[in-house]
This record gives C-alpha cells, sequence and structure tokens, in this order.
C-alpha cells in the first residue's frame, strides 16, 4: 500500500521560504544584466574627466586633479600615479608600445608617459585647450581634441613628436577610430555633427549631421559591425552606420550624457549619465534594445569599459548644496570614487 504523502506544517514553511527566497531573487536580477560590485576609495582632493584602461594589464588609469591616478583592477588597489599633469582630462593608451599620452589642458601639452614606470619622457605642445583624446593603432598616432582651437593636435607617439594639427568645424568633444578603415570619428558638440578625418592624410573627408539626436557627448565603436553608438544631450544614444553617416536607430537614455562604450563580447553598447543612471542597450543588426537602465549615482558620468571582464567602472563624488544660481556644489574632499558594476558574482 502506498501512503498518501500530507506535507507537515514545518515542510510547508520550509516550501514557503524556498519559493520567497527564489522570488526574491528573480526580483533583484529582474531590472537587468549589470549589478553594484564595489567602491574603490581614491584619496585627495580634485575634480575628474575621463578613465582609461588597459585590457592587457587591467590597470584603469584615472584622471584626478593634477594626476592620473593607477588602480590595478585584479588587486583593486591603486598602484600608482602620474603626476605633474596640469589640468589632466586622461590619457590614450599605445599599450602595444607601452605608452600613452597624457591629455593636459591647463598647460596645452600632450605629456608621452612610460606606461611601466608612470613617468611622463617628453612634453608636446599642442592646439589650445586638450580635451578629449583617441589612440589609432594602425598609424600608432593619438588625437588630442582641442576644444578651444577647434581643431585636432596628432601625435606620433614612437617618434614622440607632433605631425599635425587639423582644423575642425566646431567645438570637438570625445572620439572613436576604426583602425581597418583608418579613420578617427568625433562629436562636434556645438554644432550636432560627427567629423570624419582620414587618418592618413590627416584630413577633415565630412561631416555628418546626428538628428534627430543634438549636442553629442560621448562616443563608442563596433569596429567589425561599423556601428557608433553617440550620447546626445537630448536624452538619446544613437547608433550610427559608420560607413556613410546614417543615423540607423536610436534609444531613450538619461539626464546629462557623458559617456559612452560598447562591449564587442556582450554586443552591450553604455551611456552613462549625470542623473544617476546608465543605459544598457543590446545591438542586433539594426536594432538597439535596452536591456537595463542601471541605477549608479548621482554624478557618475564618466565612464570606462573592460572588455576581458566586461564590467563597467564609473566615477563620482559627494558635493556640498549648490549655491544660488549654481547646477552643482563643491566637491566634498575625500569623497572621490570609482564604482564598479557586473554581471558576475
Amino acid at each position: 500500500m502506498i501512503e498518501e504523502i500530507n506535507p507537515t506544517k514545518s515542510h510547508m514553511k520550509k516550501f514557503i521560504v524556498v519559493l520567497f527566497c527564489i522570488a526574491v531573487a528573480v526580483v533583484c536580477r529582474a531590472d537587468g544584466p549589470y549589478h553594484f560590485i564595489r567602491d574603490i576609495p581614491i584619496p585627495g582632493e580634485g575634480g575628474w574627466d575621463y578613465m582609461s584602461i588597459d585590457p592587457l594589464t587591467h590597470w584603469l588609469y584615472v584622471s584626478h586633479g593634477t594626476e592620473v591616478v593607477v588602480i590595478d583592477l585584479t588587486a583593486n588597489q591603486i598602484i600608482g600615479a602620474i603626476t605633474n599633469t596640469p589640468g589632466v582630462h586622461g590619457v590614450a593608451l599605445a599599450f602595444e608600445l607601452g605608452k600613452g599620452v597624457a591629455s593636459d589642458g591647463r598647460s596645452n601639452t600632450a605629456g608621452i608617459v612610460d606606461l611601466a614606470t608612470l613617468q611622463t619622457i617628453t612634453n608636446l605642445p599642442t592646439a589650445e585647450g586638450p580635451d578629449g583624446f583617441v589612440y589609432n593603432p594602425k598609424e600608432k598616432e593619438a588625437y588630442l581634441f582641442c576644444g578651444r582651437a577647434n581643431a585636432a593636435t596628432v601625435v606620433d607617439v614612437p617618434g614622440q613628436r607632433i605631425v599635425a594639427t587639423i582644423p575642425l568645424d566646431g567645438r570637438p568633444e570625445f572620439a572613436a577610430v576604426d583602425p581597418e578603415a583608418d579613420k578617427v570619428y568625433d562629436n562636434l558638440e556645438d554644432k550636432s555633427e560627427v567629423t570624419v578625418i582620414d587618418a592618413k592624410a590627416h584630413q577633415v573627408i565630412t561631416n555628418w549631421a546626428i538628428a534627430p539626436g543634438q549636442s553629442a557627448s560621448g562616443m563608442a565603436i563596433d569596429v567589425s559591425g561599423h556601428r557608433l553608438f553617440i550620447g546626445c544631450h537630448n536624452q538619446k544614444m544613437l547608433m550610427m552606420n559608420d560607413d556613410d553617416g546614417t543615423v540607423v536607430t536610436s534609444v531613450p537614455i538619461g539626464n546629462g550624457v557623458d559617456a559612452d562604450a560598447f562591449d564587442p563580447g556582450t554586443h552591450y553598447a553604455f551611456a552613462s549619465c549625470g542623473d544617476g543612471t546608465t543605459t544598457i542597450a543590446k545591438e542586433s543588426n539594426d536594432t538597439l534594445t535596452v536591456v537595463q537602465a542601471l541605477k549608479t549615482e548621482s554624478g557618475a558620468r564618466t565612464m570606462a569599459l573592460d572588455p576581458g571582464t566586461h564590467n563597467i567602472y564609473l566615477a563620482t563624488a559627494k558635493f556640498t548644496p549648490p549655491d544660488p544660481g549654481q547646477r552643482r556644489g563643491r566637491m566634498i574632499p575625500g569623497t572621490f570614487k570609482i564604482i564598479e558594476y557586473g554581471m558576475g558574482q
């Protein structure tokens, strides 16, 4: 005779607890694939701008005041700093050469850096106001985009010399490079255009309008898919064909976008915004689908992606309440940090 099984009250309680835990796990993951991993505090005062990651060493280079702080992401600790970089916006990494090029806005210089020692080898004069940057491995050249001069200064990294100054038709913001096509792309923020540069000839080929986008800041590229991802201040991230400038599609993003990134391993495109959100969208042929509006922290608008781990890193700090007529208060010393988000445990 088979005895009928009637769950006891204790069995039922355990069953309910298991169901509750599963439900909580589903809810925690339902908003998207990325979640908070850790904070990495950075001591000292001063503002910040761009970040760069060396995918070989997994070192993160963070502009901070008058220096670039270097963090070993494997050990999650600060290992040094590149100093004497006044008004530095970030470092273009020529990691296969063991060199970097610092974009030093206050001194209007490009600092050639030995990445092994973190020492500046030489400083080269640029056009006025170097800010955004990109490195083209095909030509072994770094481009520093100079906002006050509406120009791009081109640095021969192995030769440690300036090889060109390219006039632009507007104020440049961030850039991307397609080494296979030997082209450099840059947002002209005040013109709502993308400028296309022939990297061999050091000449502008054309400018593309980005409508329905306006006043673009961040830019990233899918080299194999021939797509540009452009973060615009009218709260759109565009996907543009980098062959002809056609805007293929767009998705809504948060307010105050500054940086974009693209992960070729997952085909996720990212747009980080100062309102404390990072939009993550999946690229598939001609479609771009939002998979997560990741809640970050206010002011976390600059970003770097590690393609090896797929983790993203955002920078922010705490601020005092703003004075009347000001958008933001003063940065509170000792609150600057990097926030890491990822898909792993």
